[in-house]
This record gives structure tokens, C-alpha cells and sequence, in this order.
């Protein structure tokens, strides 16, 4: 299938989707992340236990929830409880992943979703944390997706919202962080990205769809390390496209703003 059949996000939503594996545990952030994990649920992870900071816990996503508050994340779930119970829950350590987006990130992963520029005379304010704080420093794995622009991958993010590495090996243990956890992937619409296990930097991985290594460095405001063996992503396959449009996104909600 050529690349002009699909959309940014939805080759996006469709690379994540393959990443979530049947039975995890899972927080969710708004937007793509929603999209991956209800294409997940609907096609190869139908025993994934979703988890939304307002209070539903696995809940079936048929069809999108339009916010992490919204009364779809609370179809069929097996409970919803409070919002202090849900970061409790990522506290005791039950959560296989995080997944979260952000308006920057940093070679060690560290993500910004506050301001940019100073905290007390931003240049723009954006909506700020929510639960990310919490769920990427307590899940055992954050799972990042976002566009890969120089202006989000920066060398170094204007605001922690969220921890990632931090600023390298045993950082996030010396603030405090369970040892173990952090960030882990992170999709974009160039590339599937990881963190070198030493020296905790972000690596790419593989390659999406008619995306070159160049395109990809080109994009990233750091230097990235690259990993020798890159995978060639395998394009959204025809069940995967129908599933998203039809069941998760028939109104394309979020899916209409990759064709920007």
C-alpha cells in the first residue's frame, strides 16, 4: 500500500498499535494514544486493561473517548473509582505502561507540556500535565508519541512536565523515581525510537515508510544516536486502516487532523 493511502496519524496510530501487547496494563493520555490503544483493543490486544485519569478502568473502546474524562471511558469498564486512587494505583507499581504525548521532548526523554520559553513569562502556555507527571514517573514504561519537528525535539525541553531520563544514568533514581521505570518508546511520523540502555539516550530504531535516516536526523534538534540494524516499519495494512476509520475513529475526530 503506497503512503498516499494514509495519513500521518494514522500511520502513527497504527505503528503504536502494534507495540501494545495483549494483557498490559496501560494509562492513557488524550488523543493518539487513544487512537493506538482502541486499534490495539479492536484488533490483536482485546484483554489490554486501559486505565484513564479521570476514573475508568478497562473499559472496551469500541469507539473513541473524546477526552480522558469523557463517559466512553467508562463503557463497560470493570470500575471506576477517583482520580487519588488511579495514581495510587500507578504508585503501586501495577501499570505495564504509560502512553503520553507532549510539545517537547529531549534526548533523555524528558517531556514538556507546559510552556515554552520562561515558567513566569512564557512565550506560549499549553495545558500542562494532567496525569503524565504522575503515570510517566511511576508506570514502568512510558510509551511517547508526537510529531518529529526540530522545534519538539530539542536538546533541551523548556519545562519537565514529565521525567523522563532526566539527564542521564541514575538521575531517576536519585529524584526519587522506582527504579526500573521510564521511557521506552516513542513513535513519531518519521521514525520508531527507543533509549540505549547505558547511556539512556534516545536511539532510533527504525524507519516508517519512505522516511531516509538523513529526513530523520534532519528532524532532531539533538544528536541521535542510531541503532546498526534499523527496521523498516511495515506500512498500515488494509485491516488495520478499516478498523481505525470505521470502529475507533468513524468520525474522525482526531484522524482529520493528520490530513493538515
Amino acid at each position: 500500500m503506497e503512503k498516499k493511502d494514509y495519513n500521518i496519524f494514522e500511520l502513527m496510530a497504527v505503528v503504536a498499535a502494534r507495540e501494545i501487547e495483549d494483557g498490559a496494563f496501560i494509562y492513557i493520555g488524550t488523543g493518539i494514544p487513544m487512537l493506538a490503544t482502541s486499534l490495539a483493543q479492536n484488533m490483536h490486544a482485546p484483554n489490554i486493561v486501559p486505565v484513564f485519569e479521570a476514573g475508568g478502568i478497562a473499559p472496551q473502546m469500541p469507539t473513541l473517548p473524546l477526552s480522558v474524562g469523557c463517559s466512553r471511558t467508562t463503557y463497560r469498564a470493570i470500575r471506576t473509582c477517583d482520580m487519588p486512587e488511579i495514581f495510587e494505583m500507578a504508585q503501586l507499581g501495577v501499570a505495564h505502561y504509560a502512553f503520553l504525548g507532549g510539545a517537547q521532548i529531549d534526548k533523555y526523554g524528558n517531556l514538556n507540556a507546559t510552556v515554552k520559553g520562561k515558567y513566569n513569562a512564557p512565550e506560549v502556555r499549553w495545558p500542562g500535565s494532567g496525569g503524565a507527571n504522575a503515570f510517566g514517573s511511576l508506570c514502568w514504561r512510558t510509551m511517547i508519541i508526537m510529531n518529529h519537528e526540530k522545534r519538539r525535539f530539542v536538546e533541551k525541553v523548556d519545562f519537565i512536565t514529565t521525567p523522563g531520563y532526566i539527564d542521564g544514568p541514575g538521575a531517576r533514581e536519585r529524584a526519587g523515581l522506582p527504579p526500573g521505570t521510564g521511557p521506552y518508546r516513542v513513535f513519531t511520523d518519521k521514525a520508531l525510537l527507543d533509549f540505549e540502555d547505558k547511556t539512556k539516550k534516545m536511539r532510533l530504531i527504525g524507519l516508517l515508510p519512505g522516511v531516509t535516516v538523513e529526513d530523520v536526523v534532519e528532524s532532531t534538534g539533538f544528536e541521535l544516536l542510531i541503532k546498526d540494524d534499523l527496521i523498516n516499519v511495515p506500512p498500515p495494512t488494509e485491516e488495520e486502516l478499516r478498523i481505525l476509520r470505521e470502529k475507533v475513529d468513524p468520525y474522525r475526530i482526531v484522524l482529520s487532523r493528520g490530513d493538515q
